[in-house]
C-alpha cells in the first residue's frame, strides 16, 4: 500500500443556506464521507452544529489522510440538525456536493453550488473548502564547533561527536541526532545539519534539549567528554554573534574544586528554515502537465487481431486505454486547463507513410491538445484505423520533447509548472542509449517520467531506465542528477482494483516534484505561512 502523503486539514463555510426551520434559522452541520467504491460511502468525518445561521463557518477542521497516487473521491453533506441523535436520517438535508480531495487541494477556494442528488441543485446555497496540510513544515539548521576538548586518548586526542536528545513529555531523554566523528581533533568543527523541527523539540522553542560530546571508540565504550542542557530558544540567541556553552563532566566536576570545564561548545549559526511539501507546491500554484506517449510499433501486434495489444476488446478497453484512464484520471484534478498534450511513436502514419516518433494522435502537430482524459481515449480509438503500425521503437523523440517544454519553464526560476510523461509501451525498446542521454538531460529539469510496461515482454531495458537499482547514466558517464522514471509492468496489475495501478505509478511524484524545486531552491510561488508557535 501507498503511505500516506501527509493529512489534509479541511475548513468548511457555507453560504445562502435553505431555511427549513420555521419561526428561527436553520441549525447546519456538515458531514464528511468517503468512496469506498461500488456505490458504498463511509463517513470520515463531521463540523460541530452551528445554532441559527445561513451563513456558517465551521469551527472543526475536517481531517483526511491524503495520497497523490489516488483519485480520493468525497462527499460533503450538510443537514440542518434538530435533534440531538446521531443518526441523520431524521434531519433536512440542505443539499452537498462530491469531488475529489485532489480538486480541494488544487484550488486556493474550492467554492461549489449544492446539489440535493448529483445533477440536481438544491436551489440555494454554496458550500467552500479549503484545505491546509497538518504539518510543520519548519527545519533547524546548525553549525557548530568546539574548543580546547579534553582530551580522552592515551596515544592521541580525542575523536569527538556529538548526540542530542529532546525531553519526552514523560522526562526521559530522546535522542533526536548524532553528528559525524571528527578524529584526533580537540577543536573540532562539524558540518552543517538539519533536522525536523517537530523531531528537534516537537515544536516547542522552550523544551529542555540535552547536548553531549564524548569521545568515539570503536568498540562502543564511547567516554563522555561533557555535557550541557539548553533550549532551542537560547540556540537561536546568537544572531549574529556565537553562542557558547561550557561543555560539563558531571564526575569531574565533584571531584575536582579548580574544574572549570571539558571545553567551550560554540554554537556558529542556528537557523529554522521552511522545508516545503509537494502539497506547499501544489496549493501553491504549481501546475502539473500531463503528456502521454503511445508505442504504435509492430511488436504489439495487429490491432485488428484478438491477440494484439492494440485490440479492442467488446467491452471497449485494452491495456493501453486502462493504463491512460487509471494515471491521467488521478493527474487530471491538477492541472486547470484539463488540456493533455498526447502523441504516438512507432507508426506509419498518413498521407506519406513515413514512420515518426512524435505524432500528435489528433493528427494536428500545431495543437496536439486533447481535452481532459475522455478526449485522449477517444483521439486513441479514432487513430487506430488510420496508421500502420511499424518501428524501431524510440523513446528519446518524445522525451525531449516534453523536455523541451519543461526546460523553458525551468527558465522562469519559478515552481510554477511540473510535467509528467507517461509512456505506454511493449517494452522493445531500440534507441537505449539516446533514451538513456534523453533522460539524464530531463533529470536536470522539473519533468518525472512514467513508464507503463503492456504485455508479455521482457521488460530488463525498462527496469533498467528506473533508478531505482542504482543512479541511471548515460553512455559517457554522466550520472543523473536525480531519480525521474518509475517503471511498473501491467501484468502484476491485471486482477488487482484499478486504482492499485496508479498508486503505484505514481508515488514516486511528490518526492521527485519536491527533490527538484529543493535542488533548485525555489520556494512555492505563494509559500504557505510560516505558523511560529
Amino acid at each position: 500500500m501507498a503511505g500516506c502523503v501527509s493529512k489534509v486539514e479541511l475548513s468548511v463555510s457555507c453560504q445562502s443556506l435553505l431555511d427549513k426551520d420555521l419561526g428561527s434559522k436553520s441549525d447546519p452541520l456538515c458531514v464528511l464521507l468517503q468512496d469506498l467504491g461500488g456505490g458504498q460511502w463511509a463517513e470520515l468525518d463531521r463540523t460541530e452544529r452551528v445554532k441559527n445561521c445561513q451563513n456558517p463557518e465551521f469551527c472543526k477542521k475536517l481531517v483526511v489522510d491524503y495520497y497523490f497516487e489516488k483519485v480520493q473521491k468525497l462527499k460533503f453533506g450538510v443537514y440542518d440538525i434538530d435533534n440531538k441523535s446521531f443518526d441523520l436520517n431524521d434531519d433536512d438535508y440542505l443539499g452537498g456536493i462530491e469531488c475529489t480531495l485532489g480538486q480541494v487541494v488544487s484550488s486556493s477556494v474550492f467554492t461549489r453550488p449544492l446539489e440535493l442528488k448529483q445533477g440536481k441543485p438544491a436551489g440555494k446555497g454554496t458550500i467552500t473548502i479549503s484545505a491546509e496540510e497538518i504539518k510543520d513544515t519548519r527545519v533547524v539548521y546548525l553549525e557548530i564547533e568546539a574548543q580546547n576538548l579534553d582530551k580522552k586518548d592515551f596515544l592521541g586526542k580525542s575523536d569527538p561527536f556529538l548526540e542530542f536528545y529532546k525531553q519526552s513529555d514523560a522526562g526521559t531523554w530522546q535522542l533526536v541526532y548524532r553528528s559525524e566523528v571528527i578524529k584526533n581533533n580537540l577543536n573540532p568543527c562539524w558540518r552543517k545539519f538539519s533536522v525536523p523541527l517537530q523531531t528537534f523539540c516537537g515544536g516547542d522553542f522552550n523544551k529542555p534539549i540535552k547536548v553531549q560530546c564524548a569521545d568515539h571508540d570503536s568498540d562502543g565504550s564511547h567516554d563522555l567528554i561533557g555535557t550541557f542542557e539548553t533550549t532551542l530558544t537560547q540556540l537561536q540567541k546568537g544572531g549574529s554573534s556565537l553562542v557558547e556553552f561550557e561543555c560539563i563532566h558531571p564526575e569531574k566536576k565533584q571531584k575536582k574544586k579548580s574544574y572549570k570545564n571539558s571545553g567551550i561548545i560554540r554554537i556558529k549559526s542556528c537557523k529554522i528554515e521552511t522545508e516545503y511539501s509537494f502539497l506547499d507546491y501544489v496549493m501553491g500554484g504549481c501546475q502539473i502537465n500531463f503528456t502521454v506517449g503511445v508505442d504504435f510499433t509492430g511488436s504489439n501486434g495487429d490491432p485488428r487481431s484478438p491477440d494484439s495489444l492494440h485490440y479492442i476488446s467488446p467491452d471497449g478497453i485494452n491495456e493501453y486505454l486502462i493504463a491512460i484512464w487509471s494515471v491521467g484520471s488521478v493527474v487530471q484534478d491538477y492541472d486547470t486547463d484539463k488540456l493533455f498534450p498526447a502523441f504516438g511513436f512507432g507508426a506509419q502514419v498518413p498521407p506519406n507513410w513515413q514512420v515518426s516518433h512524435e505524432f500528435a494522435l489528433n493528427f494536428n502537430p500545431s495543437n496536439p491538445y486533447c481535452q481532459g482524459i475522455q478526449g485522449i481515449v477517444d483521439a486513441y480509438r479514432q487513430i487506430l484505423p488510420q496508421i500502420r503500425l511499424y518501428g524501431p521503437t524510440n523513446f528519446s523523440p518524445i522525451i525531449n520533447h516534453v523536455a523541451r517544454f519543461a526546460a523553458h519553464s525551468a527558465q522562469q526560476g519559478t515552481a510554477s509548472q511540473y510535467f509528467i510523461l507517461l509512456i505506454i509501451t511493449d517494452g522493445e525498446i531500440t534507441d537505449l542509449d539516446q533514451t538513456r542521454q534523453a533522460i539524464v538531460n530531463a533529470s536536470k529539469l522539473p519533468m518525472s517520467i512514467i513508464i507503463v510496461g503492456v504485455g508479455e515482454a521482457d521488460f530488463k531495458a525498462m527496469e533498467f531506465l528506473d533508478g531505482d537499482n542504482g543512479v541511471l547514466k548515460s553512455l559517457t558517464g554522466e550520472p543523473a542528477a536525480r531519480d525521474i522514471v518509475q517503471f511498473v509492468p501491467f501484468r502484476q496489475f491485471k486482477n488487482a482494483p484499478r486504482e492499485a495501478l496508479s498508486q503505484t505509478v505514481l508515488a514516486e511524484v511528490p518526492k521527485q516534484l519536491v527533490s527538484y524545486y529543493k535542488w533548485q531552491g525555489w520556494p512555492p510561488v505563494k509559500p504557505p505561512e510560516v505558523k511560529i508557535m
